[in-house]
C-alpha cells in the first residue's frame, strides 16, 4: 500500500520518553486488549480533535485513540484518557519547513514528496513552490508518555502494526456515516499545488464559447494549464460530445480542466485526466484568474450565455460582498471565519449570528468545562459539545491570528514554520446537526432560514438542564379570525421564532424608474445589445410591516356562528415581543411558469425598530367570540376507503413527478411527501399541495408513514406513552384538518385512539361538544421539522416578554436567484463597527448592504 510504504520510510519521532528495541514489546504488552484494527463501519477521525480545531498541522499535532479511533488535541487527550482509561494513542504532526535553496536562490526542484502520508489539506497561505511537508507519526503511552516511533514494523508485535496501518490508510469518516449524503465529497487533485499554467497570453471571454477543434458550444472544458477550449465526452458529464479535451490531454499530458458554465464563487466542475475523476482545486480562482476569469463574477449557465437574472445578479454579488473596496482582515476572538465546506455558507452565516449572541456564548461556551466533562464517551455524536466546540472556535481567537511580521517569518523558517490557523471547518459540526435531514445533509446549498429554524429545533431538543437559550427567539403569535358575516371573532395562539416580512412590490417608490428600465431592457435583448444598468425596485420597510399588518382571506373558512363556510379575514399582532427578533423578508416567490424567482428589491431596514402598534388586544369590548363548534362533516364510508386507499406505498412514488418538483427548486423530501398524498396524480396536483402545506413547519421533513387500526396501535409506543409524551403523527393531523377540524381537536381525537385515524373521525364525530383541554396548549412551531408541545405555564422563561423597539445587530444576506443555488454571507455589528463575514474571511465592512439582506436580527432596547 501506498501510504503505508510511505509510513516505513519516514524517520522516527522525537521530543517524548523514548524506549528502547528489547523494551517495546514488552511495554505494549499490558495494553494489547484496548488495540484495535478498524473494522468496517468504524469512524476514524484523524484529521480533526473531537473538542476543538486541532489537527495535526497544530502545534501540538493530534492524538488518534488506538481503541475508538476519536481523535483529540493536545489540551483535550488528558481528559479523554482520565475518562476511558484507554492509554495507547497515535500521535500524528505534520511539519511545514521552507525548501533548500539553490545556488542561483529558486528553491531545488524536488520529486513527489514520499514523506506526505496524511490525507490533510495544505495551508494555502503558503506558497508551495518555497516549503515542502513532512508528516510524522508515533504511539504514544499515556500517563507516562512512552513514545514508539513508527515505523518499527520489527520491534512491535503484528497486531499493532496493522492497526497503524489501518488507521493512517483509513478514509474520511464523514464518508461512512452516510455514504449517499457525501456521495459528493471529492478528493483534492494532487496535481492541484503544484499545477504548471502557461504564460500564453490566453484569456478567456465571458460568453460565446466553442471547442478549438469542432466547434461544439456545449460541454466544453477549459484546460487549466494553457486554456485550451475543448469539447468533453460521456466520461464525465453524460453529454454529447467529441473528446477533444481528453485527445489533448494525451499529446500534451496536461491534468487538470474546469467546465465552463459551472464557475460560480462557490466553486465548479474539475475533472483529472491523469487521475481519472471529479477533483477539488483549492486554487481555482487563482488557476481562472491565470486566464481573466474571476471567479466572484461568474454564474453557472451551459453554454455560457447569460439569461436575463443572471445578468442582474452581477451588481447584487459585488454590492453584498463589497467588491471593489479594500477590506481590512480583523482577527482575534469573534472574529474567525468558517470554511465553505461547498455549498455550506448558508451554515456559516447563521451560525456566525448564534453565535455573537450573548445568551448564546453563556449556554455553551461559558459551560466548556462542564460540557466536555460529562460529554458522552462518543463526543462527535453530541450536540451540546459540538455547539460548545464551534462556539469555542469562533470565540476564543484561538483560530484567527494575524500574520506574522516579515522579520519574523525568516527567523521562524530558518528552523521550521508554525503556520497559524485561520478560519475553522466546520465539518464535523455540519455532519452532525445535518444527520437524517435528506436536505441539510447534502451538498447542496440550502435556505438558511430554514436552517435557522432546524437548528431552534436542536437546541430545544437539547437543553442543558433549564437553559434553554432559544427562547430569545421564542414569542407568542395571536391570530384572530373574524367571520364577515356576522362579524364574530375567535382568537388563538401560536408559537413563532421569526418574524416573516412580506415585500411589498406595489409601494416601489421608483416605478417610473423600473417601467423605464424594464423596455430598455427587453429592447436590448432583442437587439442583442448589452444590457442596461440595474434599477432595482425600492421598497418602503413601512410598507413591508403594513403589509404584514394587514387583513388576509381565509380560505373555505367555516362560521361556527353560521354552520355553514362564509366569508373570513384573519390578522396576526404579537401575543408577546422577543428578547431577539429574527426578520425575514419573503424575497422568493414563483412565477406563473412555477419556477422559483427572487424579488430583486432594495429594502430601507431600519437601524432601530418599533413595532409596540403590533401588541395583541386580545378579545375587546363588544365584540363577540364564535361558538367552539366543529363543522358537521358526515364523511361515507366509502370516502373513508377512498382516503385510505389514497396512501399510495412509498416504494411506488412515482419519481418523475418528484423530479419534475425537485427541478423547480423545492426540496426533495418535500416533492416526495406531494407526490404521496396526491395519490400520483401528477406533478400539477402535488404542486397545488405544495402550494398549499409549504409554509408549514414541517415542509421539508422526510416523509414518514403514519399508522392505522393495528398499526397505528403498534406505533404509539415507538412515539412515547398517552398523554403529552403521545404526540400523533403530522400526516395523520394534517389528513384531519384538511378536512376542516381543528387541529387542536384531531390531535385531542388521534391521542383518544391511539393514533387511529378511523376511530379518530369516529370521535370527533361523537364529540361536538369538543372544548380545548385547558391543561395545555398545543403551539405549531414554525419549525423545520417539529412541533413542541409545552404546558400553558411552562416552568421557565420560555417567553422573555418585554417592549417592542429592538436594534439592529447582524443581518445574512443571499446572492443569487433561488435559495437552492447561490451564497449567502454575514454582517454583524461588533465594537461599535459592521464586520463582514464571508466563509473564512473577516474584515471591518465599509459599506455593509443593511437594504439588500434576507434575514435580519434585532436585539431589544432596555426600555
Amino acid at each position: 500500500m501506498q501510504r503505508r510504504g510511505a509510513l516505513f520510510g519516514m524517520p522516527g519521532g522525537s521530543g517524548g520518553r523514548k524506549m528502547a528495541a528489547g523494551d517495546i514489546g514488552e511495554l505494549l504488552v499490558p495494553h494489547m486488549p484496548t488495540i484495535r484494527v478498524p473494522r468496517s463501519g468504524d469512524r476514524v477521525y484523524k484529521n480533526e480533535c473531537a473538542f476543538s480545531y486541532d489537527s495535526p498541522n497544530s502545534e501540538g499535532g493530534l492524538y488518534v485513540c488506538m481503541n475508538t479511533f476519536l481523535a483529540f488535541g493536545r489540551e483535550h487527550v488528558e481528559r479523554h484518557f482520565r475518562k476511558t482509561g484507554q492509554s495507547v494513542y497515535m500521535h500524528l504532526k505534520r511539519h511545514v519547513r521552507e525548501k533548500v535553496r539553490g545556488a542561483s536562490g529558486g528553491a531545488l526542484p524536488k520529486r513527489r514528496n514520499s514523506k506526505i502520508f496524511l490525507d490533510l489539506d495544505t495551508d494555502d497561505d503558503l506558497n508551495s513552490d518555497d516549503y515542502e511537508y513532512e508528516d510524522e507519526a508515533k504511539l504514544v503511552i499515556f500517563p507516562d508518555h512512552y513514545e514508539i516511533a513508527l515505523p518499527n514494523i520489527e520491534e512491535l508485535p503484528a497486531l499493532v502494526t496493522i492497526a497503524c496501518d489501518a488507521v493512517l490508510s483509513s478514509k474520511s469518516p464523514y464518508r461512512k456515516q452516510d455514504p449517499d449524503t457525501w456521495e459528493n465529497e471529492l478528493p483534492v487533485s494532487k496535481y492541484a499545488n503544484n499545477l504548471t499554467q502557461l504564460d500564453n497570453g490566453v484569456r478567456i471571454p465571458p460568453s460565446g464559447w466553442k471547442c478549438a477543434r469542432c466547434d461544439l458550444r456545449e460541454n466544453l472544458w477549459l484546460n487549466l494549464t494553457d486554456g485550451s477550449v475543448l469539447c468533453g465526452k460521456w466520461f464525465f458529464d453524460s453529454s454529447g460530445g467529441n473528446g477533444h479535451a481528453l485527445e489533448h490531454y494525451r499529446d500534451m499530458g496536461y491534468p487538470l480542466a474546469v467546465k465552463l458554465g459551472t464557475i460560480t464563487p462557490d466553486g465548479a466542475d474539475v475533472y483529472s485526466f491523469q487521475e481519472e475523476e471529479p477533483v477539488l482545486d483549492p486554487h481555482l480562482a487563482k488557476h481562472l484568474a491565470h486566464f481573466g476569469i474571476d471567479m466572484l463574477h461568474m454564474h453557472g449557465t451551459e453554454n455560457g450565455l447569460q439569461d436575463n437574472d443572471i445578468k442582474l445578479r452581477v451588481s447584487e454579488w459585488e454590492v453584498i460582498q463589497e467588491s471593489g473596496t479594500k477590506l481590512k482582515p480583523m482577527y482575534g476572538p469573534g472574529y474567525t471565519g468558517l470554511k465553505n465546506l461547498g455549498n455550506s455558507c448558508y451554515l456559516s452565516s447563521v451560525m456566525q449570528a448564534i453565535f455573537s449572541i450573548p445568551e448564546f456564548q453563556r449556554a455553551y461556551v461559558g459551560n466548556l468545562p462542564r460540557i466536555f466533562d460529562y460529554s458522552p464517551l462518543d463526543p462527535t455524536q453530541d450536540f451540546n459539545t459540538q455547539m460548545t466546540k464551534l462556539g469555542h472556535g469562533l470565540l476564543s481567537g484561538q483560530y484567527s491570528k494575524p500574520p506574522v511580521k516579515s522579520e519574523l517569518i525568516e527567523q521562524v523558517m530558518k528552523e521550521e514554520h508554525k503556520p497559524q490557523q485561520n478560519g475553522i471547518s466546520p465539518r464535523m459540526f455540519k455532519a452532525f446537526v445535518s444527520k437524517s435531514h435528506p436536505e441539510f445533509s447534502s451538498n447542496r446549498q440550502q435556505d438558511a432560514q430554514e436552517f435557522f429554524l432546524h437548528l431552534v429545533n436542536l437546541v430545544e431538543r437539547n437543553r442543558i438542564g433549564s437553559e434553554n437559550p432559544s427562547d430569545v427567539f421564542r414569542f407568542l403569535v395571536e391570530e384572530r379570525i373574524q367571520c364577515c358575516q356576522t362579524r364574530k371573532v375567535r382568537y388563538t395562539e401560536r408559537v413563532d421564532y421569526l418574524m416573516q416580512l412580506p415585500v411589498a412590490m406595489e409601494a416601489a417608490t421608483n416605478k417610473d424608474e423600473l417601467i423605464a428600465y424594464e423596455l430598455t431592457r427587453r429592447e436590448a435583448e432583442a437587439n442583442r445589445r448589452p444590457l442596461p444598468e440595474l434599477v432595482r425596485a425600492k421598497i418602503p420597510f413601512s410598507a413591508c410591516l403594513q403589509a404584514f399588518s394587514e387583513p388576509e382571506n381565509v380560505d373555505d373558512f367555516w362560521s361556527s356562528a353560521l354552520q355553514a363556510k362564509s366569508a373570513g379575514v384573519k390578522t396576526s399582532r404579537f401575543a408577546s415581543f422577543p428578547e431577539y427578533l429574527v426578520v425575514q423578508i419573503k424575497k422568493f416567490t414563483f412565477g406563473l411558469d412555477w419556477v422559483p424567482k427572487k424579488f430583486d428589491v432594495s429594502i430601507d431596514m431600519p437601524d432601530l425598530l418599533d413595532i409596540n402598534h403590533l401588541r395583541a388586544r386580545g378579545l375587546q369590548p363588544g365584540e363577540e367570540e364564535l361558538p367552539d363548534i366543529s363543522p358537521p362533516i358526515v364523511i361515507p364510508d366509502d370516502s373513508k376507503d377512498r382516503l385510505m386507499n389514497q396512501l399510495i406505498d412509498p416504494s411506488d412514488i412515482d419519481e418523475s413527478s418528484v423530479m419534475q418538483l425537485a427541478e423547480m427548486g423545492f426540496p426533495l423530501e418535500a416533492c416526495r411527501k406531494a407526490v404521496y398524498f396526491t395519490g400520483n396524480m401528477g406533478a400539477e396536483v402535488a404542486f397545488n399541495w405544495i402550494i398549499v402545506h409549504m409554509e408549514e413547519p414541517d415542509f421539508a421533513e422526510p416523509l414518514t408513514m403514519p399508522g392505522y387500526g393495528g398499526a397505528a396501535s403498534a406505533g404509539a409506543s415507538v412515539f412515547g406513552a398517552s398523554g403529552l409524551d403521545n404526540q400523533p403523527p403530522e400526516e395523520i393531523v394534517a389528513i384531519i384538518t384538511s378536512m376542516g377540524f381543528q387541529r387542536n381537536q384531531a390531535i385531542q381525537a388521534l391521542r383518544a385512539t391511539n393514533n387511529n385515524l378511523e376511530r379518530a373521525l369516529d370521535w370527533i364525530f361523537s364529540h361536538p361538544e369538543f372544548e380545548e383541554d385547558s391543561d395545555f396548549v398545543i403551539e405549531m412551531e414554525n419549525n423545520a421539522n417539529a412541533n413542541i408541545i409545552s404546558e400553558a405555564k411552562p416552568e421557565g422563561p420560555r417567553v422573555k416578554d418585554g417592549s417592542g423597539t429592538y436594534e439592529l445587530f447582524a443581518f445574512i444576506s443571499h446572492m443569487g436567484t433561488s435559495t437552492m443555488s447561490g451564497h449567502y454571507i454575514c454582517h454583524i455589528k461588533k465594537e461599535g463597527r459592521w464586520v463582514i463575514y464571508n466563509d473564512h474571511k473577516v474584515c471591518a465592512s465599509e459599506r455593509p448592504p443593511k437594504d439588500l439582506g434576507y434575514m435580519y436580527f434585532y436585539r431589544r432596547i432596555p426600555s
